[in-house]
């Protein structure tokens, strides 16, 4: 595998800047139907418990709580500064832990295991150990640093004490949002989070033992420009994290409430948005950090590129992950899993979530079986979003037939994205080039079956730059 090296055509991003998905799953959310429930997902978790080997576990805990809202923020979450409204929904989450945790054999052990938000660090120090104790009494968590255990933090809502006590609760990896530093902006999405608390934290970590530390910026918002996130991207260079993702705010004020609140006015205009992702790639390559795909860029020793060198680097809903053969627990209200050959979703609505938990259920209101062509597809677009390159020979070794023989239309689409540079393409398969990885989306989307109404798609989805 060679390092991904990119090449920033300023006139390719804009003819082929469209709308489209992150494919942290294949088919995606959009697909989701409520023909499929509880009855379906149990079928599926009682197969993999019967495979030849069954696959190790991923468990996602999901923590919707926020004491303030950050106006940039799409994610599923509950804001409030009152304490007491954990409770109920602890006493569901672990109740959930436990009829989960009744599916799937105790042999399977988990090698991952993350929460997200919200802000997990809501919960204080004894909310977090009785949902770590849960989780280790009906799953097989592991006792040493083999696994990925991650958490992402707040810097705002931790101390140094609460960073020891997170690694002594088995996690060992952690991630910090910090969008930017400059003033300007923060007090623009409402999230005032100074470079001391930030850099505290690091440090604090490191101390701990921490195996890495990932930093999340986000360019596009208000009142950023080049000149300003150079500024931040010095400081977050000079702390050195292991990883680093630099996301694109997308401003779906349509879709989500919390974006009303930011003046469009302010936005960076479309050419400086390019400019500043642009000066953000040079900037981290030439630091050092290796491009591993879409917005992720991590240190050459980090696990990321280190699975990536390996050909074993996969995409879930949580991003690029090091374990992707894992069968994927959801736990929490809007959690997402994927169990065997199918995708499930939790009740995306807090109260009843709690309800159906309450009710002696689980709370699965949504998913979809994957068909024999889903798998493939699936299959081809995780092998380029996260490798940008694909051999015919190796579809041939798994599946028995011809690769080019099964995607005609896709080989004919793909021909004018060769013909532009994005990619090279023969018999023997396909390969990403560096003027077409920042666009991997586009050819990715080549293999989306689903992508058939533009218009439609221009509400649900993203633009890829």
């Amino acid at each position: 595998m060679t390092q991904q090296t990119l090449v920033f055509d300023r006139e390719l991003i804009r003819r082929y800047d469209r709308q489209g998905p992150r494919y942290t799953s294949y088919p995606t959310a959009v697909q989701f139907t409520d023909r499929f429930g509880v009855a379906q997902y149990l079928e599926h978790a009682r197969r993999t418990n019967e495979a030849a080997k069954p696959a190790p576990l991923s468990l996602y805990f999901h923590i919707p709580f926020c004491a303030t809202v950050c106006f940039y923020c799409a994610c599923n979450k509950v804001v409030t500064k009152n304490q007491a409204h954990t409770l109920r929904y602890l006493d569901s989450l672990c109740l959930e832990i436990e009829r989960q945790g009744r599916l799937f054999e105790t042999s399977r052990k988990v090698e991952q295991l993350h929460w997200g938000g919200g802000t997990p660090t809501f919960l204080n120090q004894q909310q977090m150990g009785r949902l770590m104790d849960q989780a280790r009494r009906h799953f097989s968590l592991l006792d040493n640093d083999e696994g990925e255990y991650s958490i992402e933090i707040d810097p705002r809502t931790v101390d140094a004490g609460r960073i020891v006590f997170l690694r002594e609760l088995g996690f060992n990896r952690i991630s910090l949002g910090v969008q930017d530093f400059d003033e300007t902006v923060q007090r623009a999405v409402n999230r005032i989070q100074s470079e001391e608390q930030t850099l505290g934290i690091i440090a604090a970590a490191r101390k701990s033992g921490f195996l890495s530390i990932s930093l999340d910026l986000i360019y596009g918002l208000p009142h950023q420009s080049v000149a300003s996130f150079d500024t931040t991207l010095n400081r977050v260079i000079d702390a050195s994290p292991e990883r680093i993702s630099v996301f694109n705010y997308a401003h779906l004020p349509h879709l989500f409430k919390t974006q009303r609140q930011i003046d469009e006015n302010t936005l960076p205009l479309p050419e400086e948005k390019l400019r500043i992702l642009h000066h953000a790639i040079e900037k981290l390559t030439d630091a050092g950090y290796i491009y591993i795909g879409m917005d992720h860029f991590a240190k050459p020793d980090d696990e990321l590129a280190i699975a990536q060198r390996k050909g074993k680097l996969s995409r879930n809903f949580q991003g690029y992950a090091t374990h992707g053969e894992c069968d994927i627990v959801g736990l929490g209200v809007s959690a997402i899993g994927r169990v065997g050959s199918s995708y499930s979703q939790n009740e995306r609505d807090l109260e009843q979530y709690q309800s159906r938990i309450e009710a002696g259920d689980l709370a699965v209101f949504r998913g979809i079986e994957l068909t024999d062509d889903d798998v493939l597809r699936r299959e081809v677009i995780n092998q380029l979003i996260c490798h940008f390159e694909l051999k015919t020979e190796d579809f041939k070794t798994r599946h028995g037939f011809e690769f080019w023989g099964y995607f005609v239309v896709e080989r004919e689409e793909l021909t004018g994205m060769q013909q532009d540079g994005l990619l090279s393409m023969d018999d023997t398969g396909i390969i990403v080039l560096p003027a077409g990885r920042l666009l991997i989306r586009n050819i990715c989307m080549v293999f989306d079956k689903y992508l058939n109404n533009v218009a439609d798609d221009k509400l649900r989805f993203s633009k890829v730059i």
